[in-house]
């Protein structure tokens, strides 16, 4: 009787016992050490975009904006940025009278004018919370004295880096005359 009892208990405990939760080794997103923007894929995104468009300028980042830009970036975007930056400085000083690799256009948008405006779109509509990583597309414009406007879609790569996200790639989507073509990434390497 006291078997019966056993074998009759034991497929309930087992049923009972794939009911509990355990959290997914995927949900592991690692660790920051940087400061970061607060806000989701898209916040951070646009909050990066304004103050790029209100710093104006373009080509590399120099050492101030970087530091300004950090908290928005990925560590390995930041990272690249460095590398390329110091990489810069070393073809400067051993040709000074040469025009350095890095173009004076801006490096994060397709357009070598760069945006006078840009929207990112929510990342409401992405399905998976879990993400560690989310392309958001960026609808940018440029707006010229002359009262002539660029319209175009840029798609930037968000990664969660603990609790944070931050840039890590922009590809240049846009389809005008002379633009950019690839990504952020392959033009740093191009460098």
């Amino acid at each position: 009787m006291k078997y019966k009892t056993l074998a009759a208990a034991f497929p309930l405990v087992l049923t009972l016992s794939a009911c509990t939760t355990v959290d997914p080794v995927f949900k592991d997103i690692g660790t920051r050490t940087a400061p970061c923007v607060d806000g989701g894929p898209d916040t951070v995104a646009q909050k990066f975009y304004d103050l790029r468009i209100h710093q104006g300028g373009g080509g590399l980042p120099n050492s101030s904006q970087l530091a300004e830009y950090r908290p928005y970036l990925s560590t390995g975007l930041y990272n690249a940025l460095l590398k390329t930056q110091s990489e810069r400085k070393v073809d400067i000083a051993a040709t000074p009278n040469e025009k350095p690799g890095a173009s004076g256009g801006d490096m994060f948008s397709s357009l070598f004018d760069g945006p006078t405006s840009a929207t990112v779109n929510s990342a409401s509509t992405i399905p998976n919370t879990d993400a560690r990583n989310i392309p958001l597309r960026v609808t940018m414009s440029h707006q010229k004295d002359n009262g002539a406007k660029s319209t175009w879609k840029d798609e930037v790569l968000m990664v969660r880096e603990g609790h944070c996200w931050g840039i890590d790639d922009v590809r240049y989507m846009a389809n005008l005359d002379f633009v950019s073509s690839g990504s952020l990434r392959q033009v740093l390497e191009k460098q």
